[in-house]
Parts: structure tokens; sequence; C-alpha cells
């Protein structure tokens, strides 16, 4: 394990959680929510592809960096990132025994990351790769310190995403100074993909909800009220987004790095329990439970 340029945790290359995701867990598994449950759906049927882009574009620079410890740091990204892939494309395979179109979903966004590495220059993807990096990581911040997220989910879920967001702490920095330290991308252009990102990343999010509360045999009207629901719940005072704006626009800043910003007395709880037993459930639960 090595650390960053900026970094307040080491990276650790560990194997996904062998979690055990098969018929027993609920269809909505969130709360018993199927918009809550589809929110995070949506995002894990984007992960496969998005991780394999991800690295994609922080290797485009690999051979330029002259850092020993960012280039230790860009390979255990790297690993996380393929291990991230891998365990989500599995979660993935029980969303298709449910009747979504994983293939048809992950054809569509591999068809636009192919466009963008194909049109973009590659100071540009690597912009959009630190911006997207960004947001998981305060979204994994996030979840981790308010438990009550969480709090009546499948615990295979609820550590399936902490795991996660664990390693999204952990490596929020890499892409960030392959980004500024290595290519050089200036100030706009790394704000300006901000607002690309943050604007794609919800459309897609959303597309693809609207997708999945169609095959769970919801009509319009059904529809319409989940949706009602649902986005009071992200969005209001006090939601799963309001919170997450300081940490947000705190990349808006001229001098942001990502270490800067968000709590890790979340991820050290996980830390201590996942070290001392190897138990990805166990550990979610020492979270949840503190």
């Amino acid at each position: 394990m090595s650390k960053s340029f900026e970094t307040s945790t080491p990276i650790v290359p560990r194997k996904g959680p062998g979690l055990q995701i098969d018929d027993s867990v609920p269809r909505f598994w969130m709360d018993g929510d199927a918009f809550k449950t589809r929110f995070f759906d949506a995002m894990s049927t984007m992960f496969p592809e998005g991780e394999k882009f991800f690295i994609q574009c922080v290797r485009d620079y690999s051979d330029r960096i002259t850092d020993p410890a960012l280039k230790q740091a860009v390979k255990e990204f790297t690993y996380q990132e393929g291990q991230h892939g891998i365990v989500h494309r599995r979660f993935n395979d029980h969303l298709k025994a449910q009747g979504i179109d994983i293939n048809h979903l992950e054809g569509l966004l591999r068809t636009a990351f192919e466009l963008l590495r194909g049109r973009l220059r590659k100071g540009t993807t690597l912009a959009q790769t630190a911006a997207s990096e960004h947001l998981t990581a305060i979204m994994s911040h996030g979840f981790m310190m308010r438990s009550e997220i969480f709090a009546h989910s499948d615990p295979r879920l609820r550590a399936m995403y902490y795991w996660h967001a664990v390693e999204e702490i952990e490596h929020k920095g890499v892409a960030f100074d392959v980004m500024k330290k290595v290519a050089g991308v200036g100030y706009f252009t790394r704000i300006l993909t901000m607002l690309w990102v943050t604007i794609a990343f919800t459309l897609h999010t959303f597309f693809i909800m609207n997708h999945m509360l169609r095959v769970d045999g919801f009509n319009l009207r059904q529809r319409a009220g989940l949706w009602l629901r649902g986005l009071w719940w992200l969005y209001r005072p006090g939601g799963m987004i309001p919170p997450l704006l300081p940490l947000y626009f705190a990349y808006f800043r001229p001098g942001f790095h990502p270490w800067q910003s968000g709590s890790t007395e979340a991820y050290r709880r996980w830390r201590e329990a996942y070290d001392k037993t190897g138990d990805a459930i166990y550990a979610g639960a020492a979270v949840h439970a503190a």
C-alpha cells in the first residue's frame, strides 16, 4: 500500500467481498421502497463500464508519471476499480434475473464512453474521471456518516455499498493528482467537466431507474407517485443530496484538493472492524451501529 501526493488514508488493494447475492435478497431491498432501491441499483448498472473507463483515462498518463508514490497509487487505484467492476457485475447479473435489460444498458454506456475517448482530448476525459471520482467520494462520505440511509436495508447490499464507499474514499485523490500534476489540466476544464458529469450522471441514473420501475410492473400513474415521493427523499432539506452540497461545491474552489473535505470517522470504524474479521457484513453493521 502507498500514499498518493495528498492523502489521509492508505490505498489498500483488497479483493471484493464474497457476498451471497441470491433470491433471498428482497427485490426492494432498501426499506422495501422501490424508488430508493432502484436509485442504488441504477448506479450499480453503471459501475462495471464506468470503472473500466476511469482506469483507461488514468492509464493514459501512466508513462508520464515519475513520482514513485503516485505511480504505486495508480496501480492500487486500478486494482480497486477493477474489483468494483467485478462485484457490481455479479450484482448486475442478479438484476438481470429480475428482467432488467442489463446488456442493453451497459451497451449504451459502453458506446458513450467509446465516443468520449474517441472524440475528446485525453485531458478532458481524465477531468471527467476526476469529477466522477469526486461525486462517488462525497456520496461515500455521506452514506457512511448517516446511518439512517441504510437503516432498513438488506445487510448484504449495505455491506457491498459500504465496501465500495471505503475504497472510493481511499483513492479519491488519485485521478485528481494525475489530472493536476501530470496532465496539467486547467481550472476551467476541471469545473466545466464537473458540471457536465453532474448532469449526465443524474439523467442517466434517472433513465435507468425509469426502465427498472417499468420492469417492476408499475404503471404510469404509480411511477409518477414514486417519482414525486422519491425526488422529495433525494432533494428535500436534510434529504440525500442537500447535505452533500458543501462537499460538492468545494470542487469549484481554485485551490481545491479532494483530501481537504470529508470526514473519515466512519471509514476508520469500518477499517477497524474489517481488518479484525475480514467480514464486510460485520464491518458494515459496525459502522451502522455506531
